[in-house]
């Protein structure tokens, strides 16, 4: 039988994803006090431009949680600094120049926290890349905000040190640096900041990207304890997949797909979800445990086929963009819901 659907790694990872949360929404909120601060223009010019990046970000993590599939707690050494950073940032003896330095050291904690999960992910499997390849992006974005910070961070300097300007070259070195930071990372980083939300159709394909991923890594291994894991994390996201679609979705799209053919989307999830339950009756080491799961991989195939065809055809010619994308946030938020419910990781569990 199989003794677990959890994995340590797995959840490793997912309280590390729940740190860059909680430092996201920290960075956020130091971010709109500085615009407070009576900045110069152009300074303020640029850390409301980090604010939008940020915010924006801030929903690119939530929805790569999502997509993990796993809920966390940020770990109490993370929840005790965010804590005393807020202090820290209150305190009357901080100067501007000092507040600008401790943000640009709270960005590159941003920096490298990301680049070990994308590490760490790596050695994990390809679903879990394939899950947090945003995080891409929004490292991107604080490297390039850490080299504007270190160009504030002269001016403010040089400032407070001697009550003139700094030279005029500062923000030239700076966009020089910008564009080395580029040239290094920037092919691996789809830039985002123009995309509208996503669509319906979208976050569903992400998930469905997600399964066939899991679903190969199960298949092709012969390692038990890398079969159960692979499962384990098949078990949750077609879970919470399919709770979230039949909540948030089939009743959305019923009036226009079909009283026929939206049942038939419901009737499908459901043998889905008792074929889970006689799979994790099962020891990964049994020949029936892969070949149970083949025939629920091929039946979630068929239902991904209907969904990502007639179904997203109907969406299109019914929901308008603002439609679609208000129900892919509503679906979103109804896994993450759903996640929670499951259970969420604390550092106990790791």
């Amino acid at each position: 039988m199989v003794a677990t659907l959890d994995d340590t790694k797995r959840n490793a990872i997912a309280i590390r994803l729940a740190d860059l949360k909680a430092l996201q929404q920290l960075v956020i909120e130091k971010e709109q006090l500085f615009l407070k601060e009576g900045l110069d223009p152009e300074i303020a010019d640029r850390i409301r431009n980090f604010l939008n990046d940020d915010e924006k970000n801030l929903g690119i993590l939530e929805t790569v949680i999502g997509q993990y599939g796993i809920q966390a707690e940020p770990r109490k050494i993370v929840r005790e600094f965010i804590e005393k950073s807020k202090e820290l940032f209150k305190s009357s003896e901080l100067s501007l120049y000092d507040k600008v330095s401790q943000h640009e050291l709270l960005k590159h904690q941003l920096v490298t926290t990301g680049l070990i999960v994308h590490k760490a992910a790596q050695k994990v499997g390809a679903d879990v890349l394939l899950a947090i390849a945003p995080l891409n992006t929004i490292n991107f974005e604080n490297r390039a905000h850490q080299e504007q910070l270190k160009g504030i961070l002269e001016i403010l300097g040089v400032r407070e040190l001697t009550g003139q300007d700094a030279d005029q070259g500062i923000w030239a070195r700076v966009q020089d640096a910008l564009a080395a930071v580029s040239g290094v990372v920037g092919s691996a980083v789809t830039q985002a900041s123009d995309k509208k939300d996503m669509n319906i159709q979208d976050a569903i394909r992400l998930d469905h990207n997600k399964l066939n991923t899991l679903f190969a890594e199960l298949i092709q291994s012969d390692n038990p304890e890398k079969i159960q894991e692979y499962f384990g994390q098949i078990y949750k996201d077609l879970s919470v997949h399919a709770e979230a679609e039949e909540e948030v979705v089939y009743p959305k799209v019923r009036p226009f797909y079909g009283q026929n053919n939206t049942q038939e989307l419901f009737n499908e999830q459901a043998h889905a979800k008792q074929a889970l339950e006689e799979i994790k009756a099962l020891s990964p080491s049994s020949p029936l445990f892969k070949e149970k799961v083949k025939q629920l991989r091929e039946a979630i195939s068929d239902h991904i086929r209907q969904e990502e065809s007639t179904m997203f055809a109907a969406i299109r010619n019914n929901l308008s963009t603002e439609q679609s994308e208000q129900l892919a946030t509503e679906f979103k938020a109804a896994k993450t819901r759903i996640q929670q419910k499951l259970g969420v990781v604390t550092e106990s569990k790791v």
